[in-house]
């Protein structure tokens, strides 16, 4: 087995190539500018098992031409692929009265159309093959939430594109499923969620404590195997049981 990952030079998915190598599946994974991250990923992937094939490839998500390009490249590297998972994604915080144009944009160009254009690429692969799965990471911003106007709707956007996928194709043997994250310290939250938004998260979450990358990576590292075949078109949450975004 083969997987190819959006955004696995650090966080959430550098931890999913990790338990996808652990797993003993190859892995393709893509960066959008930190080199020495990927390298650090590759480093990590190869103590785990050196004998798993793991590459990075430098991709701009908001490019389809630059998206196609990158995936040919590594469907002919890897010689198949089995399993995408969407988790690259940017954060550009503003209430929505003052967001600019450029902020809305360059959101939903990297959070939604960015997982279309990649799941596009690989459909006629996965038809061709006659089996393929398709993974979408979300948030709880998906329902909303305050000063993330881009960022919730591009997230919300990501359940009924894997929605659609999942009843467009499931006959050719493909499944599509959404993993939405709680609250998951990463780079991306230490640089851009706010110190009260944390604490609330922590307040109301019943099990009282924050999540981890690996807790992410587990459940996709399932939903990517034979075991989970019959799964198509779902929405799981890996929250502690939080359900909600001030």
């Amino acid at each position: 087995m083969n997987s190819f990952i959006t955004g696995g030079s650090r966080g959430i998915g550098r931890a999913i190539v990790l338990k996808m190598v652990e797993k003993g599946a190859g892995c393709a994974f893509t960066y959008a500018s930190n080199k020495k991250a990927a390298e650090e990923t590759i480093k990590l992937a190869k103590e785990i098992n050196s004998k798993i094939k793991v590459k990075s490839y430098q991709m701009e998500l908001k490019d389809p031409d630059a998206v196609e390009k990158t995936i040919d490249q590594a469907i002919s590297d890897f010689e198949d692929i089995d399993a995408v998972v969407n988790n690259a994604a940017v954060v550009k915080n503003n209430a929505a009265a003052l967001m600019s144009n450029e902020e809305w944009d360059e959101v939903i160009a990297t959070n939604l159309s960015g997982p279309f254009y990649t799941s596009r690429s690989f459909l006629m692969h996965f038809i061709s093959n006659k089996k393929g799965r398709i993974i979408n990471i979300s948030s709880l911003a998906q329902d909303g939430c305050s000063g993330q106007a881009n960022y919730a709707a591009s997230k919300s956007g990501l359940v009924g594109l894997t929605k659609t996928l999942a009843k467009e194709y499931g006959v050719k043997g493909i499944t599509s499923n959404v993993v939405v994250v709680g609250y998951v310290p990463t780079d991306m939250t230490d640089d851009n969620m706010a110190e009260d938004l944390k604490k609330f998260w922590l307040q109301h979450c019943p099990l009282k404590k924050v999540g981890s990358p690996e807790d992410i990576a587990n459940l996709v590292a399932f939903l990517a195997s034979e075991e989970a075949r019959f799964i198509n078109g779902e929405v799981i949450r890996v929250s502690g049981g939080l359900t909600y975004a001030p």
